[in-house]
């Protein structure tokens, strides 16, 4: 699968949980690394600097929905390969901010596509789907051929940029792909999410905090895992023979009540006796049931997630404990 080292990578979205996990990766591969964020010079750091790696990559400011902007970077880089994390990533925040986060990940997509079609060399593309475009699959898994049926902003956009990238791909012949990446976690993780919100809570109440965890539908499932492993499936999408698509996930749904009770016990408690539920913190349009079917990766890619859920929340829970985010 590996190519050679040297390469130059340009990750739009370098500052998020996933763009700095990706960045570590690509330099332990000899890569070049550059990377965008709106404003560099106001972006946060905060996970580039706990991995390490925040003097070992070039910073660019750059607007995904600003073409000038896009095609500058891009050209003044010359990346070999190109990796779409940008856009805000938050489901709930979608509902508040709809036209900003359709504009932020369909635009900002298109406008990178549209450079690499006006550029005479070939470059590798990149693009971050997500398992909200499916919808609720039920008990089914999602695999590459499941309809979309996204019930937020956020899955309509990520849908849109889907399919911008695979008409690109096809009507143009760009080396373009879409991860179809279902739900994946680390300390990383910005603390709106829930995941962290639970994590956080846990780790503070296991050390004397008094404070209880509001959190709303424990029944919903979720197909979780570690983001530093599904930062790789991306990787190895850009070192394929042909561009494609590809589903990432563990294959294996758990509960929210599954996660919780899972990191209560990381600190030696039991969840029910510091959960509160709050019917403010359910939406009608919440998908119950998320699950992938990876086994396409598995068999093209040669990607299987490694860290079963027990071992994902226990880790964040440690890194909350320990005041560090380095894993």
């Amino acid at each position: 699968m590996a190519r050679s080292s040297g390469k130059v990578a340009l990750i739009a979205g370098i500052t998020g949980q996933d763009g700095a996990y990706l960045a570590r990766f690509l330099l332990g591969k000899g890569y070049v690394v550059h990377g965008t964020s709106r404003d560099a010079a106001l972006a946060r750091l905060d996970g580039l600097i706990a991995l390490g790696i925040c003097d070992k990559v070039a910073l660019h400011s750059m607007s995904p929905t600003d073409f000038q902007s896009v095609a500058q970077v891009i050209e003044g880089v010359g990346p070999d390969e190109i990796y779409n994390l940008s856009g805000q990533s938050s489901v709930s925040l979608s509902f508040t901010q709809p036209a900003e986060t359709l504009t932020g990940i369909a635009l900002g997509t298109l406008n990178m596509l549209e450079t690499l079609r006006r550029q005479r060399r070939q470059v590798r593309f990149y693009n971050a789907g997500s398992s909200e475009c499916f919808g609720d699959t039920g008990t089914h898994a999602a695999s590459e051929q499941t309809a979309f049926r996204p019930k937020s902003p956020y899955g309509v956009a990520k849908a849109a940029a889907i399919s911008l990238v695979t008409n690109y791909r096809e009507s143009y012949g760009l080396f373009a792909c879409s991860g179809l990446l279902f739900n994946h976690e680390s300390p990383l993780r910005p603390s709106r999410f829930v995941t962290r919100k639970v994590t956080a809570a846990a780790a503070r109440i296991g050390t004397g905090s008094r404070e209880r965890l509001a959190l709303g539908n424990l029944a919903i499932r979720r197909d979780w895992g570690w983001a530093p492993d599904y930062v790789e499936a991306m990787w190895r999408m850009l070192q394929c023979g042909q561009p494609d698509d590809f589903v990432v996930a563990s294959g294996v749904a758990h509960s929210l009540e599954e996660f919780v009770a899972t990191a209560f016990a990381e600190v030696g408690l039991n969840w029910r006796d510091y959960v509160d539920y709050d019917s403010s913190l359910t939406r009608s349009s919440d998908i119950m049931h998320s699950l992938g079917d990876p086994s396409k990766a598995a068999e093209v890619l040669h990607w299987r997630s490694s860290v079963k859920l027990s071992e994902i929340v226990a880790r964040m829970v440690r890194a909350e404990r320990e005041g560090a985010d380095k894993v």
